[in-house]
C-alpha cells in the first residue's frame, strides 16, 4: 500500500488528481483541504466510503495538524496543490497569497523534512514531495519563444510572485537538506469541477444563462491549455520516474487567444445545447476592460518531460474542451451549488 498526502486536495486539479490516483489498486489518500471558497466536497462524493480515501479539513499552514499527519500516516509521497490561486484574487488581497502559497508551502517542506529524515533504507530512499506550480512564475513572453525550466523568474502579479517564492524554497530545501523535492510548472488547466472564476467555465456558466461574456482588453493574450487529466498523469508520471531535484514542464501543446477559446466553447456549445442561450452564442460576447498586468502570452517547452519521462498530452484543446462541456452539461446541480456562495461569477481584481 502507497500512501499519498494530498493538499488540496478537494480543489480543482487537486480533486481530479484524488480521483485519478485511487483508481489504481494498493492505494491510500489523505487529503488535507482548508475547503476555502474553492475547495469543494461535492467534486469527491464519488469516494464516500471508500476507506481507502481520508479526507481532513485543516490548514496547510497548521504546524501541529500537519505534522501530526506525517506521524500518523507516514505518506511515501506528498503532492502539494494547496495554493490561492486566482489572479484577480491576489490583487484584491494579496496578503492570503502570501500565507498560504509561501507560509503554507514552507510548513509543508519543513514537516516533510522531519519525516524524511525519521525514514530508513528504501523508505527513504523512495519518499517524494512534489511541489505544483505554474508557467506564471516565468512572467510574460513575447510574441514567440517558450518557457523552459531554465527561463528566468519574472513574475508580475501578486499570486504568481507568491508561487515564485515557494519554488524557490522547494528547490532550497532539495540543495540545502537533500530533501527529495521535485517541481511541476504547468500551464492552464481546464477541465470537470473547476471552480466558475476561470476563463473556460465563467464563460460556459454566463453563456448556457444567456449573460454577457466578458472578455479583456482585445482578447489576444495566449495561454497554453492543458486538459486537467492529462496534467495529472503527467504528476504521476513524475512522482514514478522524475529525478529529485528538477523541475519539469507541464503543458498541453494548445496555445490559443482568449477570444479564440471563448469563440471555440460558444461554437460547442451552438452543436451541444442550442436550446440554453441564444444562438450563435458567440452574440454574447463583451470587451471589458483588462486586468492590471495582464501578461501577454504564456507558453510552454514541455520537451523535457516529454524526452526524459515519456509523457505527452492524450488530448488535444477540442477533443478536452468537449469532454469539458459535456461534463458541466451533465453536471449542472455542481455548478449550482458552487455558485450558491459568497462568488456569483462578478467581475474580480480592479485596481480602483
Amino acid at each position: 500500500m502507497k500512501t499519498y498526502l494530498v493538499t488540496g486536495g478537494a480543489g480543482f486539479i487537486g480533486g481530479n488528481f484524488v480521483l485519478l490516483t485511487l483508481q489504481k489498486p494498493g492505494v491510500k489518500v489523505i487529503n488535507l483541504d482548508a475547503l476555502t471558497y474553492a475547495g469543494n466536497l461535492d467534486t469527491l462524493q464519488s469516494l464516500s466510503g471508500n476507506p481507502n480515501h481520508i479526507f481532513v479539513e485543516g490548514d496547510i499552514r497548521d504546524h501541529d495538524l500537519v505534522r501530526s499527519l506525517f506521524k500518523d500516516h507516514s505518506p511515501d509521497y506528498v503532492v502539494n496543490f494547496a495554493a490561492e490561486s486566482h489572479v484577480d484574487r491576489s490583487i484584491e488581497s494579496p496578503g492570503d497569497f502570501i500565507l498560504t502559497n509561501v507560509v503554507g508551502t514552507f510548513e509543508m517542506l519543513e514537516s516533510a523534512r522531519g519525516h524524511w529524515l525519521s525514514l530508513a533504507g528504501q523508505a527513504k530512499e523512495d519518499f517524494r514531495f512534489l511541489h505544483v506550480s505554474t508557467d506564471e512564475v516565468y512572467g510574460s513572453l513575447g510574441k514567440t519563444g517558450l518557457f523552459t525550466e531554465t527561463t528566468p523568474y519574472a513574475p508580475n502579479s501578486p499570486y504568481s510572485a507568491s508561487k515564485a517564492g515557494a519554488d524557490h524554497l522547494a528547490r532550497a530545501y532539495n540543495r540545502t537538506f537533500g530533501l527529495p523535492v521535485l517541481t511541476t510548472n504547468c500551464s492552464n488547466n481546464y477541465g470537470p469541477f473547476q471552480f466558475p472564476e476561470k476563463l473556460i467555465p465563467l464563460v460556459t456558466g454566463k453563456a448556457l444563462a444567456g449573460e454577457p461574456l466578458p472578455i479583456y482588453g482585445d482578447g489576444q493574450q495566449v495561454r497554453d491549455w492543458l486538459f486537467v487529466e492529462d496534467h495529472c498523469r503527467a504528476i504521476q508520471r513524475v512522482l514514478e520516474a522524475g529525478t529529485p531535484g528538477e523541475v519539469y514542464n507541464i503543458g498541453g501543446d494548445s496555445e490559443k487567444p482568449n477570444i479564440e477559446v471563448v469563440k471555440t466553447i460558444c461554437r460547442l456549445l451552438d452543436e451541444m445545447a442550442p436550446e440554453r442561450g441564444p444562438v450563435p452564442h458567440e452574440e454574447l460576447i463583451t470587451f471589458v476592460k483588462d486586468r492590471p498586468g495582464h501578461d501577454r502570452r504564456y507558453a510552454i517547452d514541455a520537451s523535457k518531460i516529454k524526452k526524459e519521462l515519456s509523457w505527452k498530452p492524450e488530448n488535444d484543446f477540442e477533443s478536452g474542451l468537449r469532454k469539458t462541456l459535456r461534463w458541466y452539461l451533465d453536471n449542472s446541480q455542481w455548478l449550482e451549488r458552487v455558485m450558491s456562495g459568497a462568488y456569483r461569477g462578478e467581475r474580480l481584481g480592479l485596481t480602483d
